[in-house]
């Protein structure tokens, strides 16, 4: 009789069989809780990291760090290329406008002022002459008038802009019709014989004194300040431009530095190439902008200042002839008001005076002060000295001549004084001094102005073509940068 073994499995199942040595049962798959402890849940795959870790980690690596070196030095002599570039433009447009707008602006605005000066002067001379005015005369009225028209007219396509300049044009443009036309009423009236004339041409000369001089004074120094401006400009150091030429320049080499330690290569042609370009760059941009700036300087001071004070020289005659026309014009009806310096005293020939002592300075010389002696101290060699001494030798005889027609006025020959003002050289006239004046301030500031635009060429040409220079030499910094650094990445494939 057999026997079970109680609570056996049924046979076939499998279970309580002996088990072969070196051989595991199977087993059921394990079952991992979901979310909520839910059987049969699958796990999520392990997170990848973002772009951000991969590319930090492949900086880590040797072929990593190469490009990102690459990556630096691409945009630091990139960015030395177009400061460099940037800056020699912005200095090469300010000296090429010292050149040919704000000096010959500047110019203009003086020649302004000095036409219609020397028309009031040419006024006052003809109607000293009484009657009919001499033609020669007559002429100087017209050509001053016409010279003052065509340059308000070009100073006006000129400006840029400028509110200040464009004001002072306007006002000037509208105040010479209305000037001439008192001049005109002033002449009919004195061939006439009619005392009425003498009155027209103090109230011209009111006008001409008060409103339109004053105006084209303001015109000549805001074109001065611009032209201050456009040579602060155009000397001011490039240091943002040098700075990465420093730091683009220094960046190559610790790279190279760097590269040799880890491959003991003593060259990388690449790179060696990059450094010569930036390098070569970073000196042009030294030594043009020195040069430049040397020659800019040399032109301000050999040509700018003795320009300004040879204008204002010829300025200061033509206002202090105007004021000794007028002396005989007004004869001593208008006079300096009381509680004022020199009251009671004829108020032109006090502005004449006046004029005459800036002209020549307290020793009276003009070589030792006043406008005639500043522009001697910068006249640097005999063709600009020599006018200035002939101009100051013609002052003084024109302020002694000038005491000899007073003497005869206050004395009440009138005549005599007439003809010691515009009378003829024979006659000692102060007109023919003041003319000779006159000529020689004209050929000095023909001398000055040449010199300036030489030394002006001078100084723009020294940045001639390294604005376009900046920008080639960056690229072949560039491409020199990238050619070593892909050498280098070529071992590591």
């Amino acid at each position: 009789m057999s026997s079970q073994p109680t609570g056996g499995a049924p046979p076939g199942s499998g279970v309580g069989a002996l088990s072969v040595p070196g051989q595991r049962s199977p087993a059921a798959a394990p079952e991992t809780p979901g979310p909520a402890g839910e059987p049969g849940h699958v796990p999520e795959p392990p997170h990848e990291p973002g772009l951000p870790s991969r590319l930090r980690a492949q900086a880590r690596t040797v072929p990593g760090g190469l490009r990102v070196v690459a990556g630096l030095l691409t945009v630091l002599i990139g960015a030395f290329g177009v400061a460099a570039s940037f800056q020699v433009a912005e200095r090469s447009d300010a000296a090429r406008d010292v050149l040919s707008r704000s000096q010959p602006l500047s110019a203009d605005a003086a020649a302004v002022y000095r036409s219609l000066a020397d028309a009031n002067t040419a006024a006052s001379s003809g109607f000293l002459a009484g009657g009919l005015e001499p033609a020669e005369v007559r002429e100087r009225y017209d050509r001053d008038i016409a010279t003052a028209s065509r340059k308000l007219v070009t100073a006006a396509a000129a400006t840029d802009g400028s509110a200040d300049s464009a004001a002072e044009i306007e006002e000037l443009s509208r105040l010479l019709p209305v000037y001439t036309a008192r001049i005109e009423a002033a002449r009919a009236n004195n061939r006439q014989g009619l005392p009425l004339g003498g009155a027209w041409l103090r109230n011209a000369n009111d006008l001409m004194q008060e409103e339109m001089l004053p105006a084209a004074e303001r015109l000549y120094q805001a074109e001065k300040e611009r032209l201050r401006t456009d040579y602060a400009t155009a000397q001011g150091f490039p240091w943002v431009a040098v700075g990465l030429g420093v730091l683009t320049v220094g960046a190559l080499g610790g790279v190279q530095h760097a590269l040799y330690r880890r491959t003991n290569r003593r060259f990388n042609v690449g790179l060696l190439g990059a450094t010569a370009a930036c390098g070569v760059l970073l000196v042009w941009v030294t030594a043009g902008h020195t040069l430049a700036s040397a020659g800019l300087s040399d032109s301000y001071e050999r040509g700018v200042r003795s320009l300004n004070v040879l204008n204002d020289a010829r300025i200061s005659a033509l206002k202090a002839r105007g004021g000794e026309n007028l002396t005989l014009v007004a004869r001593g009806a208008v006079t300096v008001p009381e509680g004022q310096k020199f009251a009671g005293q004829d108020s032109y020939d006090v502005a004449y005076r006046a004029e005459m002592a800036r002209l020549l300075g307290p020793e009276g010389d003009g070589r030792s002060g006043g406008l005639l002696g500043q522009a001697l101290e910068l006249a640097d060699d005999p063709a600009g000295g020599d006018p200035v001494r002939a101009a100051a030798d013609r002052a003084g005889e024109w302020r002694e001549r000038h005491l000899k027609a007073r003497e005869y006025d206050e004395a009440g020959d009138y005549e005599q004084a007439l003809r010691r003002v515009i009378g003829a050289e024979k006659d000692e006239a102060t007109g023919a001094s003041f003319d000779r004046l006159d000529a020689a301030l004209e050929k000095a500031l023909a001398h000055e102005q040449g010199e300036f635009e030489r030394a002006a060429r001078t100084g723009g040409g020294a940045l001639t073509g390294l604005v376009a220079g900046a920008l080639v030499l960056a690229a072949l910094g560039t491409a020199g940068a990238g050619v070593g650094i892909a050498r280098r990445l070529a071992e590591y494939r």
